[in-house]
């Protein structure tokens, strides 16, 4: 078996993750597997892949929730802390530096010809991701129909993410009491590779972190974690003017914490939707301004709502920088803070649930609803870049249709990284729009 690590030596990896960690979650899961299970040894396959599932049924991002895993696992609190935090906070700083030269250069003739040039390899990005997901989920033909539905019910209806997935897990609940043959997922046994699980410091025969967890332990983590979520609110009420406005703003990103499962792709949507159209935050091309910016920093992609946070208190202040670095801050911090609460809290009560064929049925149903959801965000944010004048065929601008095909093509036959189709796609819009 492998010593355990030295938290000096995870300290380090955990740092240096927060800085590489370009390539959205998959991105992020590779990096972690390819250091901790094949080069340390530090974590076995089975049990990476175990909490990965794990973290799958928890709100919120579960690449950052998988490395709290993680690390609690290998170093306790202090770990799954310590990772936790450096998983977000370079990408936050990256994406605070890069709000503020938005808002301060943004008229420039030129960025607005770079961030056109940019716009059609977002969508690239979301359909891209949309077919990754889609071909894992939609694995039967009732996988399919929910994602239809899902996507009827956001797109023709406007009904709110909440329901759709509330609904979702309702209908997966009453098909696996009346119909569970029909949704049975098969697990193929075939080419599974038989590995010496005590090669690895954590392994399957393993007790992991956490669940000898009382109830009053828990009782007094979630004390912990009301206190810190509140403490910023009470200081906004004594310290700050128009309270109405920050209690909205705090409310509403720790509201979609809790209540998006499936990762980043299942609470953008609901963002950008809910920002853009009801509560008028910011426009729809400086939300699809915010994609392209996450997209160029490190971190989950849901840190592109720490940029919405800065655009809401900015406008909402009069283009006040100290608001709109504030609200970034604010933002940040109820958007990640619950991940906390759901690893060290409800990890180890949903792991010993883990391998029950009728929560994962309901999750593969969660998944595909997803999929309907990202599809409806691809149509909701495409149509104003390829219809800048509204739709009509004398409006189309063919050449961000034409960037869109390169760019898909480049991710998906050649597998280019995201950050060189940054780069040329910056290139481009310099050159085609400048």
């Amino acid at each position: 078996m492998t010593e355990k690590p030295l938290f000096k030596d995870a300290l380090k990896f955990w740092f240096i993750l927060g800085w590489i960690s370009f390539g959205g979650t998959v991105g992020h899961i590779n990096i972690m597997h390819e250091f901790l299970v094949e080069r340390k040894k530090w974590i076995s396959d089975s049990r990476f892949f175990h909490a990965l599932n794990l973290c799958m049924l928890l709100p919120g991002p579960e690449a950052q929730q998988l490395a709290i895993y993680m690390g609690r696992q290998l170093h306790g609190r202090k770990g799954g802390l310590a990772a936790g935090i450096l998983f977000v906070l370079p990408a936050m700083f990256i994406l605070l530096l890069l709000s503020v030269c938005y808002v301060y250069f943004g008229n420039q003739l030129w960025m607005f010809a770079m961030f056109d040039g940019f716009k059609p390899a977002v969508i690239s990005m979301i359909i891209v991701a949309l077919l990754g997901i889609g071909k894992k989920a939609l694995r039967t033909r009732y996988h399919v129909v929910i994602a239809t539905i899902a996507f009827s019910c956001i797109f023709f209806f406007n009904i709110s993410m909440v329901f759709i997935i509330l609904g979702t897990i309702g209908l997966a609940i009453v098909f696996n009491y009346l119909w569970p043959d029909l949704i049975h997922q098969e697990h193929s046994k075939k080419n599974q590779v038989v590995v010496q699980e005590n090669e690895y410091y954590f392994n399957k025969d393993s007790v992991a972190a956490g669940t000898g967890t009382t109830w009053k332990g828990s009782g007094i983590q979630i004390l912990v974690f009301m206190l810190l979520w509140l403490m910023p609110t009470v200081a906004l009420y004594y310290f700050t003017s128009d309270f109405a406005f920050w209690r909205e703003l705090t409310f509403f990103f720790s509201k979609t914490a809790f209540l998006t499962i499936g990762g980043s792709y299942t609470v953008l949507p609901y963002v950008a939707q809910y920002a853009v159209t009801k509560l008028h935050w910011l426009s729809k091309m400086q939300m699809i301004d915010g994609f392209a910016l996450a997209e160029s920093t490190p971190g989950p992609l849901i840190i592109v709502v720490a940029f919405v946070g800065f655009m809401a208190a900015y406008n909402h202040f009069d283009a006040s920088i100290s608001m709109g670095i504030l609200g970034l801050l604010l933002t940040t911090f109820h958007t990640f803070l619950p991940s906390f609460l759901f690893i060290f809290v409800g990890g180890p009560i949903i792991e010993k649930a883990h391998g029950n064929q009728k929560i994962t049925n309901v999750l593969s149903f969660v998944t595909a609803a997803v999929v309907g959801v990202i599809l409806n965000l691809t149509l909701f944010l495409g149509k104003d870049i390829v219809f800048p004048g509204g739709v009509g065929f004398q409006n189309m601008d063919i050449a961000a249709i034409i960037w869109i095909i390169i760019t898909l093509i480049l991710m998906k036959k050649y597998k280019m990284n995201e950050l060189y189709i940054i780069g040329i796609s910056l290139v481009f819009g310099l050159w085609h729009y400048g």
